[in-house]
């Protein structure tokens, strides 16, 4: 079969080419799936230079999340899953015609979903919810201010926040961006950030602050989202995608009253299980019955894999990338 494999870790993807690689076979417990959708995430990037948190060995397959349908099952699988259309995330696998992975890990595509929008959701919506939900215990009516929300955990962010009754201020330094997110979710402001943002977020809050900022591109960012966050807020730190970690002085926590919370949804199931199988749940509850709605920016064929990375790396994505193995050049 063919797949994207990581021969290398290297700067520009250079140790990254699409090649034929043995078919996975499933075994106990396991089930294989003939991928028809993979979205492409920011770890998967970064895993190509060895400089995300997890470091598998080369050589690998990037690829979080997928979605498809199941093509044979190990022992002590069920037979009657073969032919089940699936979403399913690991750490590793998606990128390529099939993946083999724990039955566990792959649960029913919401009907209402087609496999790239059902491929764009898992992860997008897992941090988001872990996010507001368990770390930020948003309530009704409290004002989120969501930075790079454009991409594909920052507009998940915007769709999951209106559903829990918050009201969103969507941030990005590109009215094109900014455009496009009005039309998709109507959320309540848009923040063009390029000129700073502290005293527009001041006044949509009316002088309080954003009771909650989701901040998954940290830098200069983080710096002015400390300016802007309310009494008793909660500053929620997702990511770097600027290439900048901040810090901030503690005083301004301590004078200020709020708390910088991390987020990592992935290692909150693993140290939690139990919050972690109601996590998932809960997005797929709420992708079932159409009460989320990710979008998909661009769907490519594996072959235009690195198209795909460089729309992500440049920030020239609305939502999500899919890559489709199933979909000729």
């Amino acid at each position: 079969m063919k797949a994207l494999v990581v021969s290398s870790l290297a700067p520009d993807y250079a140790g990254c080419a699409v090649t034929e690689v043995p078919t996975p076979v499933p075994g106990p417990g396991q089930v294989r799936v003939t991928v028809r959708g993979a979205s492409v995430n920011f770890p998967d990037l970064l895993m190509t230079r060895g400089e995300y948190q997890f470091k598998p060995p080369c050589p690998f397959v990037p690829g979080l999340d997928f979605a498809g349908v199941i093509d044979a099952v190990g022992p002590g699988v069920d037979a009657n899953r073969v032919g089940e259309a699936v979403v399913g995330g690991a750490r590793l696998g998606g990128f390529a015609e099939q993946v083999v992975t724990d039955a566990a890990a792959v649960r029913p595509k919401p009907a209402v979903l087609s496999f790239a929008q059902a491929a764009a959701y898992p992860a997008a919506y897992l941090t988001a919810y872990v996010a507001l939900v368990r770390r930020a215990r948003l309530e009704p009516g409290e004002w989120v201010l969501v930075h790079g929300a454009a991409g594909g955990v920052g507009l998940a962010c915007v769709d999951l926040a209106q559903r829990l009754g918050a009201r969103v201020i969507a941030a990005s330094a590109s009215p094109e961006k900014l455009a496009a997110i009005d039309a998709l979710y109507h959320p309540d402001a848009l923040v063009d950030v390029r000129n700073g943002f502290r005293d527009q977020v001041k006044a949509l809050t009316g002088g309080r602050g954003a009771d909650v900022v989701y901040d998954p591109v940290g830098g200069d960012i983080f710096d002015e989202s400390v300016r802007c966050t309310a009494f008793d807020g909660r500053l929620l730190v997702i990511g770097f995608t600027s290439g900048r970690i901040p810090t901030v002085s503690v005083n301004m926590p301590l004078i200020k009253g709020f708390s910088v919370v991390g987020v990592r949804a992935g290692e909150y199931g693993r140290q939690f299980p139990e919050r972690g199988k109601e996590n998932i749940a809960a997005i797929d509850a709420l992708a079932a019955a159409g009460k989320i709605r990710p979008h998909v920016h661009a769907e490519l064929p594996l072959c235009r894999w690195r198209e795909g990375f460089d729309l992500l790396a440049d920030r020239r994505v609305v939502g999500k990338v899919i890559l489709r193995p199933d979909l000729a050049d």
